[in-house]
């Protein structure tokens, strides 16, 4: 996965590097201008928030329309939020701006029909190393009806454990800052070794 942000090579280059990873999904200023560039030129999905949640809302023509021209097959929602009044709003704008859509069952299903995948940082805990959000796991886990990735707080080999848990085994994970590759103390050979454990099958 790839989550491109403005200061980073070409969309070109990025997506004709996935054509060599097996797919790579490219995200950061996705829009209907742009979108089907990433794709031709490689990329497997297209990753959007702020072209869809803009201004604090849903701007649902605008999210059909990508499906228009992308395809449902190609596209990743990214909604991830915070916490606000006890319930977990999808935020933008660098996750600063909150929208007046909150995850729950209803606005997963809905969505759902629009994406072939969500990716979802849960913010309240995204690059603090303190653990994650496992209320947030858990709604994932029980609501979402197409694949999910969530990420967040993932700081030692026993919050992935507790991902499979609250998340019932159908939340995927990405760890980030927490990785010995990027200065943390998270051995990435250890997290690659616990994901081939568990899609083989070996507990």
């Amino acid at each position: 996965m790839c989550l491109m942000l403005t200061d980073l090579p070409s969309a070109e280059h990025i997506a004709r590097t996935g054509k060599n990873l097996g797919g790579l999904q490219v995200g950061g200023g996705i829009n209907l201008d742009n979108c089907l560039s990433y794709i031709d030129e490689g990329a497997s999905h297209v990753i959007v928030t702020s072209y869809v949640f803009n201004n604090g809302k849903m701007d649902l023509q605008r999210l059909k329309s990508l499906v228009d021209v992308v395809g449902k097959q190609r596209l990743i929602l990214d909604l991830s939020c915070r916490k606000k009044d006890h319930k977990y709003a999808i935020v933008t704008d660098r996750w600063q701006k909150f929208t007046d859509v909150y995850l729950d069952e209803e606005v997963l299903n809905f969505l759902s029909g629009y994406a072939d995948e969500f990716l979802v940082h849960g913010v309240d805990v995204e690059g603090k190393k303190l653990g994650i959000d496992e209320d947030l796991v858990a709604l994932l886990g029980k609501h979402s009806p197409i694949p999910v990735t969530y990420a967040g707080g993932v700081t030692v080999m026993h919050d992935l454990e507790t991902i499979k848990a609250a998340g019932k085994g159908r939340v995927d994970v990405t760890v980030g800052s927490a990785l010995d590759i990027f200065g943390g103390n998270l051995a990435y050979t250890d997290v690659v070794a616990w994901h081939e454990s568990n899609r083989r099958g070996i507990h």
